[in-house]
């Protein structure tokens, strides 16, 4: 094969586009691809005896009867099934990783609140332990709400491999380079891309270049989609063709693997003698999938006001009240700010939604200072949040000329769920005490007159 068919030792598929180096593009697609010619059946998905002597089994990530465009399943063949990648269980800690309910009566989540970037140790962290949660929201057991958490990597999975039971993760790296070997294929991740890893999706974690920094959205509920662009028509936002899924790829390798299983927030490892990456065929559209953030198209006010930030939704999980998300992941990164006579930074507001927001590169407008890189902020459901005073005034007295914000990416998770701090982000992570105080310096502007004080 060429020297894109071995990639952390496993076998990808033969004749790989240049374009998409190992990826099938589109969101949502019905893919199909193989690692060896002919191991994926044609015409049908169960046939007596499958090529190579692989095994058929398919992997479910809705109930067989839901709606046909909301049905999710893919169908794998694979050198052994999923039921020899296990074993008996047992129960093991993995102290920093919580799941909701985790309501620490010794903790406040009613506030404002805002961390510098968690810092790296010399401590040897994998994805597994070198995971952070800071908040937690809804109920893992009755699968609604989320989390979120910070992960430090500063060493690769070594024969180990991990699946979540409860919930699909929403992967958003701030530094350092990642690769995840998944039993459906390898995905490459970088800064200013994302992933999602399904369900019940078996993988591995390597680090590429380090040590690794970035943020985590753990959805219990439904699972990720793009959103409605209702007016906006066809176009812009995020585009499925820029959506990367990867192709096939497996692992022969006799030798002993630890898997390590999360399921209803607790977890547990099981031994194995082989890799459980076998999957030399596949097709469906229950898969992995990586996107570049650079591509996300966005839109905004050509004339005047401010529009409500969901025009910068990315990804939304739904949940069961009409337009009212489990999950939405919002991204605000450069774009021109045109809009006449209007406050053109995010204005105040207190909101039925709770917004955790990070920080991936460069200023965000409405919080010039303190908001940095790798850094984090918490605006609880109703609580009043906006901006401070330095970007109260250069937004109310500068020249409203077209101007471009450049040089920025940040982003939100948002959820309809209250979301609760962990003693670790209470606690252990550098957390910024003096953050309500960029407020302070607002003052009475209302003198009686129509002009105000000015100042």
């Amino acid at each position: 094969m060429n020297d894109l068919s071995k990639i952390s030792g496993l076998t990808r598929a033969a004749g790989i586009s240049a374009l998409h180096e190992g990826y099938m593009p589109g969101f949502g697609n019905d893919f199909e691809t193989e690692a060896l010619p002919g191991a994926l059946p044609d015409g049908m998905n169960s046939p007596q005896r499958c090529a190579y002597g692989l095994y058929g089994e398919q992997l479910s990530g809705t109930a067989f009867t839901a709606p046909s465009h909301q049905n999710e399943r893919t169908w794998c063949y694979r050198i052994r099934p999923a039921v020899k990648h296990v074993g008996r269980f047992a129960k093991i800690d993995v102290p920093y990783w919580q799941s909701a309910p985790n309501v620490d009566p010794d903790v406040i989540s009613l506030g404002q609140y805002r961390w510098d970037p968690v810092p790296h140790s010399q401590e040897s962290l994998t994805w597994l332990s070198g995971m952070r949660t800071m908040t937690t929201a809804g109920d893992v057991y009755t699968q609604v709400g989320m989390a979120s958490h910070i992960y430090l990597v500063t060493a690769s999975m070594q024969d180990e491999y991990f699946y979540s039971a409860d919930s699909e993760l929403l992967v958003v790296p701030q530094e350092g380079r990642l690769r995840f070997c998944t039993e459906l294929g390898v995905i490459d991740l970088e800064p200013k891309e994302i992933a999602i890893l399904p369900r019940g999706l078996v993988y591995r974690v390597e680090l590429i270049d380090g040590p690794a920094r970035g943020f985590v959205c753990e959805n219990y509920g439904q699972k990720f989609d793009l959103p409605g662009r209702g007016p906006i028509g066809a176009n812009c936002m995020a585009n499925r063709r820029d959506f990367k899924t990867p192709v096939a790829a497996f692992e022969d390798r006799e030798v002993k693997s630890r898997v390590v299983i999360k399921w209803q927030g607790q977890f547990h490892e099981t031994w194995i003698g082989h890799s459980p990456l076998d999957v030399v065929a596949w097709h469906g559209n229950y898969a992995p999938v990586k996107y570049d953030l650079r591509t996300y198209c966005p839109v905004g006010a050509v004339l005047f006001d401010h529009p409500d930030p969901s025009i910068f939704t990315v990804l939304t999980a739904p949940s069961g009240v009409e337009g009212t998300a489990n999950i939405d992941f919002v991204l605000f990164r450069e774009r021109w700010m045109v809009a006449e006579n209007t406050f053109r930074p995010p204005w105040y507001h207190k909101n039925v939604m709770s917004e955790l927001m990070g920080n991936i590169y460069g200023e965000y407008d409405a919080k010039p200072q303190g908001f940095v890189p790798g850094g984090m902020s918490l605006h609880n459901m109703m609580l009043p949040h906006g901006p401070d005073n330095e970007a109260f005034e250069k937004a109310s007295f500068g020249e409203l000329k077209p101007g471009k914000l450049d040089n920025t990416m940040s982003f939100m998770f948002e959820t309809r769920f209250p979301q609760h701090l962990t003693r670790f982000a209470a606690q252990e992570a550098p957390l910024q005490d003096d953050y309500i105080d960029c407020w302070d310096s607002l003052k009475k502007r209302f003198d009686g007159t129509p002009e105000g004080n000015c100042d």
